[in-house]
């Protein structure tokens, strides 16, 4: 069914999974659409995000940010068009990014975590990718926590996801050698031929420890971290005296229903961290660095206009079609930023 301008289409979290989310975790409804009240505006959802964090939303465990409750609309960010309006600055017709909306069809809005976009953009969708949130997080979390230098060599994990390409090639813009981690030869032969890595290893690769070691004979100096599991467990080894370790996701451990089996590695992290002076430093991008988003676009937007910073995404249409698209995301089958069009 497509978009109407009568009916508000909603995703609700039926229940919590256990291990991977499946359909039956997700739930259609069709509600009226909302009425304006005095500061709000009515936002028609054209394109929306999917991202690995969403899976940390269907958990009621303890996080940064309150669960998506049983029963409620399942979080993204959207690009969206305003319909109608009561709030001040904004009016019918604008083109906006919308960081706090959800699985629907239509959302009402504050303007909390609202951006202006420009209306006659070409790619929208860019706004929930190298220019949104996944864009901003890789570069912040490289240029501030990670500090790179000219020479030295970065590693990344998920190298081909939304935030991967972006450390990667700001990297390379910086003067940084760099190496990614990716799943599968494509994704690999994509991110030295298409982004400019120097190199990149296929984590499916039983040799991944050995190959990462060989193209990095310098060690590692900044390990942008994305995945955790066996991808860290082959850095550790490679990283050098005062390293840098951006922690942004554990994307191959958010499905975990235990903790993994083998022996505990926590002794020899701490040993490493104190002994090679490393700086391991968690972040959430508008919590730590909400106030440098209008800093971020005017550096990136000619990056990516220039095409110094390339772009992919991997586009599905209809909204029904969300679920399936993010289940397949926490299993890796995306290849490039994982953005849903809702509308024209």
């Amino acid at each position: 069914m497509p978009q109407t301008s009568d009916i508000n289409r909603q995703i609700l979290l039926e229940s919590r999974p256990v291990g991977a989310p499946t359909q039956a975790n997700f739930r259609m409804v069709e509600t009226p659409v909302p009425t304006v009240q005095a500061g709000q505006m009515l936002l028609r959802n054209r394109w929306m995000s999917l991202d690995p964090y969403m899976r940390g939303r269907m958990s009621d465990a303890k996080s940064y940010a309150d669960p998506v409750p049983v029963g409620g609309v399942m979080t993204c960010g959207t690009v969206s068009e305003v319909v109608s309006s009561q709030l001040e600055g904004y009016a019918a017709g604008d083109l906006v990014m919308c960081f706090a909306s959800g699985w629907q069809d239509y959302t009402l809005s504050d303007g909390s975590m609202v951006f202006r976009l420009d209306r006659n953009m070409a790619e929208p969708s860019q706004a929930l990718g190298v220019l949104g949130m996944p864009g901003f997080t890789g570069y912040m979390g490289l240029t501030d926590i990670g500090q790179p230098k000219v020479g030295e060599t970065v590693v990344v994990g998920a190298a081909t996801g939304p935030v991967g390409t972006v450390v990667g090639q700001v990297a390379k813009v910086l003067g940084c050698q760099v190496v990614g981690v990716a799943g599968g030869a494509e994704k690999c032969e994509y991110a030295v031929k298409e982004l400019g890595f120097d190199a990149c290893i296929d984590h499916k690769d039983p040799a991944l420890a050995e190959k990462l070691a060989a193209a990095c004979p310098k060690g590692i100096d900044v390990y942008f971290e994305n995945v955790g599991g066996k991808v860290f467990d082959a850095v550790m080894p490679l990283l050098n005296a005062h390293a840098r370790v951006p922690l942004c996701g554990l994307i191959a451990q958010y499905n975990a229903t235990s903790l993994p089996e083998g022996p505990d590695r926590l002794p020899q992290l701490m040993r490493l961290m104190l002994s090679q002076r490393i700086r391991m430093q968690g972040f959430i991008i508008f919590d730590n660095y909400g106030h440098c988003y209008p800093d971020f676009l005017k550096t990136m937007t000619p990056w990516v206009a220039e095409g110094r910073v390339r772009v992919k995404e991997d586009r599905v249409e209809g909204l029904e079609n969300a679920p399936d698209a993010f289940i397949g995301l926490l299993e890796g089958k995306n290849f490039g930023k994982l953005v849903v069009k809702i509308a024209d």
